[in-house]
């Protein structure tokens, strides 16, 4: 594909600084871009590579005054770059059909245009939408609905009853609705708590790589649309996750906890049960969330305190061992007068 400057920024949006009539076949990263390539500048530090760069052209945030490329000047570079970029891969679709060697129970409602891949299980009263596509060895529990133009990838598990919007993306080994962690106690034993809601996922949302995602108790477990997480995420029974946020690899989140749209957990983040957190909150990575978060809040540290508090704690605390020295240091002084 080969596309001019003056065809991109309809796609991408901008100003076009330079040669309009550049021809792009690729984009590249900055450092190794080459002719008929076009690349990026997001970060202040790569201007250099911006001066070296042999790209034909390059989104910029601010025009660079001082370099011969041409340039497409916009908001967001970075947004700019991935418009480009999921127009050059889109590839038109020709769905499969149903394979012969997957398991489609004669209750299923399937449209035509679908690519159901060999070693699918589909349950009972299963609802597929229109362009979805569904990769080998998925388990899809009765009473399931998916939406449309959805992507499941191997080896997903989608228990029964669970409900998944249009234009959601699911990744390789993850489980949607298995049995939340209830149990109760008789004082020596633990016995276990039915688990009998379900997963709602919203249109939009794209889910990580061996992810999990419990079923609610009695009600339902919800994912917001819009909604982006990553890989290695557990999210409890009956959690409520709002629109459009950020869940980045490897945070946990307890049962029955309610989070706003908008908010970014960032990697390693533990939450606790039963709280709250606003919308627009952003959590710092590995942080422990013991309390509820009122909207806007940052946080970082475990237990989270105001970031820029936690800031001036990480300073201190790696002072410690030298404040510890000098203590003793007075303390043997003082007991020496």
């Amino acid at each position: 594909m080969e596309l001019t400057l003056k065809e991109i920024v309809k796609i991408t949006g901008g100003k076009i600084v330079g040669d309009e009539n550049v021809k792009i076949k690729n984009i590249a990263p900055i450092d190794k871009a080459k002719e008929g390539d076009i690349t990026f500048l997001v970060n202040k530090k790569y201007i250099p590579y911006a001066k070296k760069t042999k790209a034909s052209a390059i989104f910029v945030g601010k025009e660079l005054k001082d370099i011969k490329t041409s340039q497409i000047v916009t908001a967001n570079p970075y947004l700019a770059y991935a418009k480009l970029l999921t127009f050059f891969t889109k590839k038109e679709i020709k769905h499969l059909g149903i394979s012969d060697k997957a398991f489609v129970d004669n209750s299923a409602k399937l449209p035509e245009n679908i690519s159901i891949y060999p070693f699918v299980y589909i349950g009972k009263n299963v609802e597929i939408g229109e362009n979805t596509i569904i990769y080998p060895h998925v388990y899809i529990g009765d009473n399931s609905k998916i939406g449309k133009n959805c992507i499941i990838y191997s080896n997903v598990s989608i228990y029964n009853n669970s409900i998944i919007g249009n234009n959601v993306i699911i990744h390789a080994g993850t489980v949607i609705g298995s049995d939340g962690f209830g149990y109760a106690q008789d004082g020596e034993k633990h016995f276990k708590i039915p688990q009998i809601g379900n997963v709602i996922i919203e249109d939009d949302v794209e889910i990580g790589a061996n992810c999990t995602i419990d079923r609610g108790a009695i009600e339902y477990t919800k994912i917001g649309k819009g909604t982006k997480i990553d890989n290695l995420v557990q999210i409890a029974h009956n959690v409520e996750i709002g629109e459009n946020s950020i869940i980045v690899a490897q945070v946990g989140i307890s049962g029955s906890t309610k989070i706003g749209k908008n908010v970014v957990l960032a990697g390693q983040v533990g939450v606790a049960g039963h709280i709250k957190i606003g919308d627009y909150v952003m959590v710092g990575a590995q942080s422990g969330i013991a309390k509820s978060l009122k909207d806007k809040e940052i946080v970082s540290g475990s237990p989270a305190i105001d970031h820029k508090k936690w800031l001036k704690w990480a300073v201190s605390y790696e002072k410690l061992p030298e404040l510890i020295k000098k203590v003793n240091e007075l303390e043997k002084k003082i007991n020496k007068e």
